[in-house]
């Protein structure tokens, strides 16, 4: 299995009376996710299945990347919220067996730890990834921590390029 771990885009600030969970992608971020999205499909041929944060900014992240994927059903999955433990995820993933292609969608410092706890088992980030950045991983038989190899690791700039 290859899971692919994709931050969110840019999304509104957050303040005085503005729920975290609740902040939209701001236009300029939708329109990189399109641009995005094209770098993704030119490296990540199909996708089987795509899950998000139910953040607001991470389900509407999740739903254009899904469109660059013949429409893709997104899943809710709250192992993705913020501060939610890695492990869970895991669990998910061997769920989604019969997929050969994974995509998450998240937020930082969370998936960061994530992809680090899967290749090494580190309990804390060596990795960030910027606002619609997104990384590569190969399972090349069981889904542990520890198991996965980074394939590549590309911010949103470089995917952008990619995709025109």
């Amino acid at each position: 299995m290859e899971l692919l771990v994709i931050r969110h885009g840019s999304a509104e600030d957050a303040g005085p009376g503005v729920e975290d969970s609740r902040r939209a992608l701001t236009k300029a971020g939708r329109k990189e996710m399109k641009d995005v999205s094209a770098g993704l499909a030119t490296l990540v041929e199909s996708v089987d299945v795509i899950a998000a944060s139910p953040l607001v900014r991470a389900q509407q992240t999740a739903e254009i990347v899904a469109k660059a994927y013949d429409d893709l059903s997104v899943h809710t999955l709250e192992a993705l919220s913020p501060g939610s433990d890695p492990a869970a995820i895991v669990e998910w993933l061997r769920q989604q067996s019969s997929a050969e292609v994974v995509a998450v969608v998240g937020h930082e410092p969370d998936l960061g730890t994530l992809v680090t706890w899967l290749m090494t088992e580190a309990g804390n980030s060596r990795i960030a990834l910027s606002k619609g950045g997104a990384a590569l991983l190969e399972f090349p038989s069981r889904i542990a921590a520890g198991s996965a190899t980074l394939e590549w690791l590309l911010t949103r700039s470089q995917l952008r390029r990619l995709g025109r």
